[in-house]
């Protein structure tokens, strides 16, 4: 079925898209800008891409940002990489996140929610927020801290971790940041990249019902880092600061007034590190300006968030969604902090913190509907769910189930986003809109300001056929460089080898006939069968609707004879034998609601299924172990949740050779 002749599962009504920010917001761009005042949507978005200057500075402007000097034009370079945005502007992205505590009407109010296993919600006030934050940032500078040093934390998603970032990012310095659920070698492989000086470090943590002390982890990172010149103890688990080590209450206590660094448009707000699987994780710096105005962009346009919203997003400070969620603050949003297991004490967990914290905007990953699906999980029925607004899903491709799921489970008058970007511009390139309706299994429609194509080998764009995902002029948020990359042959490398001058994501994509987006997996674990390109994404979809299955690992592994060899991994559900009636139904499931093609050449039975940190399927080192590579070249160690999983394929490959 061509994806494009299907009808909406959902669509929103007159008042909704009446009332919708990016409604308001295109009126006054026609008045102000020369944008179209007709043609909905599409229109808009083609304004964006076509008068990009333009664009930006009109959201520049919508959002009243605080430029304390002007800027000489908005884009006064738009080669890719190398885009110059905003030269001659000052700025500073933590003034515009506490600008809330200003008012004096809102200082009061939640500026964010705290909650824990325990699911009690604790709040923090816009004022106390600045407060700590003015404390901290000016203890920062009594240590030593200047622009464009780097401060690092070892933190879960607490409070204590928005308002390290938030005084990291007044003092100008240089934020990043790891999980404590990170062991001591993947912590290295980022922060020795970057040389930090001061190191925000937790005792513990709590998952799963259970205390997790990281006391050892911690010695170890000190003595390994011989750049600190500071360590902050943040005692969750309640014990007393280590020898050397400065007691968070003693950094935040003052009330010195904030004092907010004004830095370049383009001085570094963060490094945020690839889930790369192979060499040390990419340290990607990302702007000041060009984050603040994208998450701008995309939280208060995209997302539809302001003054009375509540976000949640199920995230860890190793990913990118949470220094996204923080960014919430920038639109005078209420954020909320989850800290502990997705599923705990039952799967519904993360739809009783919805409940308990009024969140409109509820931000999970396609894994965890999946699961609720699998798992028979009744969100509507069972929780009041009468503020969410929205679902947004990523990490992965939510499939058409998914979404049926949602609509049915959850609400028929939801708003399912399923959204797709990336750590490396730390935002989606296509998503969220609230003026358009939804079809299943497709992503809403390009963001504005990203002129989105899918590309054929020789760079034709392409629609209703899949191709590569390509962004063809420059986002605020790319990256301004990598870490340690002095001549920029790594990040060129990353992203503009395949087509020069075009950002290249790595990513099969389609562009439906009517401007939706579906992303059908990494391009660069692509199957190909005689000929025909294949997505992954397609096949765990299919398998593991079926309920024997709980995860699923797809290969295709070119051979020197010639041949291709397909095999598909099995992680199956307790109690399950992989006998030959589940490896028929298998085959049949997948011949059935994909093609011949798509079956597999052997059905395997593995333990688990290897993942990033991240939680992303580990595809193209397992498919490097397979053409018979050895684990320390075919894989970082410190990039995986278990290492142990990736011997089973290298004994594989050695029993097949």
């Amino acid at each position: 079925m061509n994806p494009s002749n299907a009808a909406p599962l959902w669509q929103p009504s007159q008042e909704r898209i009446d009332g919708a920010r990016i409604t308001r917001f295109q009126a006054w761009a026609a008045e102000r800008y020369g944008a179209p005042a007709d043609g909905g949507y599409a229109a808009l978005h083609r304004w964006s891409v076509e008068e990009l200057a333009t664009f930006w500075q009109a959201v520049a402007d919508w959002f009243d940002i605080r430029f304390t000097t002007p800027y000489e034009s908005v884009l006064a370079d738009r080669s890719m990489p190398g885009a110059q945005w905003f030269p001659g502007a000052s700025v500073n992205y933590a003034e515009h996140a506490l600008r809330t505590a200003t008012d004096p009407a809102r200082a009061p109010e939640p500026a964010l929610l705290y909650v824990d296993e325990r699911q009690d919600p604790r709040t923090v006030s816009w004022s106390e927020l600045r407060r700590q934050v003015g404390a901290l940032a000016a203890e920062l500078r009594a240590l030593g801290v200047r622009p464009g040093d780097r401060v690092s934390g070892y933190l879960p998603n607490i409070p204590e971790a928005v308002t390290a970032l938030l005084a990291t990012a007044a003092v100008g310095a240089v934020w990043t940041s790891c999980a404590p659920d990170f062991g001591a070698r993947s912590v290295l492989d980022r922060f020795q990249q970057v040389e930090p000086v001061v190191l925000f470090a937790v005792d513990g943590y709590r998952y799963g019902g259970k205390s997790h002390d990281r006391r050892d982890t911690v010695t170890e990172l000190r003595a390994e880092l011989p750049t600190l010149r500071a360590v902050i103890h943040v005692p969750l688990l309640g014990t007393p600061a280590p020898d050397g080590a400065l007691d968070w209450s003693a950094v935040t206590s003052g009330d010195a007034e904030p004092v907010f660094e004004q830095v370049p448009f383009d001085h570094p707000l963060w490094v945020l590190y690839s889930s790369g699987t192979t060499g040390l994780p990419k340290a990607i710096v990302q702007s000041q300006g060009g984050i603040l105005i994208e998450h701008l962009k995309q939280l208060g346009l995209h997302c539809d968030l302001g003054p009375g919203d509540r976000f949640f997003w199920y995230t860890s400070t190793g990913w990118m969604m949470w220094n996204f969620l923080v960014s919430g603050l920038l639109t005078g949003t209420t954020i909320v902090l989850y800290d502990g297991s997705p599923g705990h004490p039952g799967t519904d967990a993360q739809w009783r913190i919805a409940e308990r914290t009024g969140t409109t905007l509820f931000g999970t990953s396609a894994a965890y509907v999946m699961a609720c699906r699998k798992a028979g999980v009744q969100p509507a029925r069972d929780h009041d769910l009468s503020r969410v607004k929205c679902v947004a899903t990523t990490g992965s491709p939510l499939p058409p189930d998914g979404f049926r799921w949602l609509h049915e489970a959850a609400g028929k008058d939801l708003w399912i986003a399923s959204v797709s970007g990336g750590t490396d511009v730390c935002s989606c390139f296509a998503g969220a809109v609230p003026t358009l309706p939804v079809h299943i299994g497709e992503l809403q429609a390009a963001c504005l300001g990203t002129d989105l194509q899918a590309w054929d080998p020789q760079g034709r764009p392409l629609i209703d056929e899949v191709g590569e995902l390509v962004v063809t002029n420059p986002m605020p948020s790319m990256p301004v460089r990598f870490w340690n990359d002095p001549d920029g042959s790594r990040y060129s490398g990353s992203y503009f080898e395949t087509y020069p001058g075009v950002w290249r994501h790595g990513d099969w994509i389609t562009i439906t006939g009517h401007g939706s987006v579906i992303i059908h997996g990494r391009s660069d674990s692509t199957l190909n069968r005689q000929g025909v390109r294949m997505g992954s994404a397609d096949i765990y979809e299919a398998v593991e609707r079926l309920p024997e299955i709980r995860e699923s690992l797809v290969i295709g592994v070119e051979e020197p004879d010639g041949g291709y060899w397909m095999p598909l991994f099995v992680h199956l559900a307790p109690g399950t034998p992989l006998d030959d009636g589940l490896r028929l139904r298998i085959k049949q499931t997948i011949r059935e609601q994909l093609s011949p093609r798509h079956v597999p050449d052997e059905i395997i039975e593995v333990p688990a299924i290897p993942h990033t940190l991240t939680g992303k399927r580990i595809e193209v080192p397992v498919k490097r172990l397979l053409q018979g590579a050895a684990l320390d070249k075919a894989v970082n160690p410190g990039s995986v949740d278990n290492l142990e999983l990736l011997h089973f394929y290298e004994k594989l490959a050695r029993d097949r050779g």
